[in-house]
């Protein structure tokens, strides 16, 4: 068995706290046979065979174990993909074009070789990470998604009705903060910010209000295998409202309140039936705000919290 992992180009990477590599590096580190493959070199033909191109590679972790000091490419290798082998779908959003191309070539791959593609192409494509957060109104925030300008101001009028005096307007497809922007109610420009944000992202965004709970910090949470394997608690910048680490969010390890977890685990075990393996939660105000399926990230920063490697724990699934 071998272990592919797709990623982006090291040069676009924070190596130091990248997730992908810290999983490579540890499965690695395990003895586990593992390689790096990279966008310019992926292609699927319908050939016999499955061959990919792909990188050795070695690394080292810094002294406490957790973050990467550096990562170091090895021989080019050209590998026929079996049954056996697990290839890891770890390109970062956005979910554009270009993504579902990938998806699509992955999925391919998948049934040409009988591999494993992890999370499932199919499974990416079916579970939009904020909207399978937004299903259930019992463990979500009040939501719109769209770009109709009437359907926003009756959002807004509902919004209003139960006393909220600030909104997030933010991209569908996008991550890490990105686009994401808090306007008041009252603000004389609400329409014209909101058109704006529907011009800038093609179509549909997200509308949500404004959770004043964000100061006391946002939950990120890991499952694989529909089990939780670590949490921490993010808290922003004094003055911030965006709960991102990438942006100067503190974090620390916590225990996920009950109720919480009991609404994690029963969606986490819903997914791992549909062959969804690896997500990771991000939890506001006592809701469910999203549930990333397509590159689960802060794998390091939640093993620095918790004091241990989680990586380790992915590789024992194996």
């Amino acid at each position: 068995m071998a272990h592919i992992f797709f990623i982006d180009p090291l040069e676009k990477l924070n190596i130091k706290k990248d997730s992908t590599l810290m999983m490579a590096l540890t499965f690695l580190r395990q003895g586990m046979d593992c390689y790096l493959m990279f966008e310019k070199d992926f292609y699927v033909t319908n050939e016999s065979h499955c061959n990919l191109k792909v990188y050795k590679f070695d690394g080292v972790f810094t002294p406490e174990g957790f973050y990467l000091g550096d990562i170091m490419l090895g021989d080019e290798v050209s590998y026929e993909v079996s049954k056996s082998d697990v290839i890891h779908m770890r390109i970062d959003p956005p979910y554009d074009s270009r993504y579902q191309r990938y998806l699509w070539m992955l999925d391919f791959l998948q049934q040409k070789a009988h591999c494993e593609v992890l999370n499932s192409p199919l499974k990416i494509m079916k579970y939009n990470e904020k909207l399978v957060a937004y299903r259930d109104l019992s463990y979500s925030h009040l939501s719109y998604i769209g770009s109709s300008e009437e359907g926003f101001l009756k959002f807004i009028e509902t919004l209003k009705t139960k006393k909220y005096k600030g909104i997030i307007l933010k991209p569908l497809d996008l991550y890490s903060g990105i686009g994401v922007e808090k306007v008041e109610i009252t603000d004389s420009k609400l329409i014209e910010k909101f058109n704006q944000k529907v011009t800038d992202f093609h179509g549909a965004i997200v509308c949500q209000p404004f959770i004043e709970e964000v100061y006391d910090g946002e939950y990120r949470s890991i499952y694989f295998d529909g089990e939780e394997i670590g949490t921490i608690i993010k808290r922003p910048k004094e003055g911030e409202y965006l709960a991102n680490i990438a942006q100067g969010a503190k974090f620390e390890k916590v225990e996920l309140p009950v109720k919480l977890k009991s609404t994690c685990d029963k969606i986490a075990q819903e997914l791992y039936q549909d062959n969804v393996r690896f997500i990771a939660f991000d939890l506001l105000g006592g809701a469910v705000n999203e549930i990333n399926v397509t590159c689960p990230g802060l794998l390091v920063e939640v093993s620095y919290a918790c004091k241990e490697n989680l990586c380790n724990v992915i590789a024992s699934k194996f």
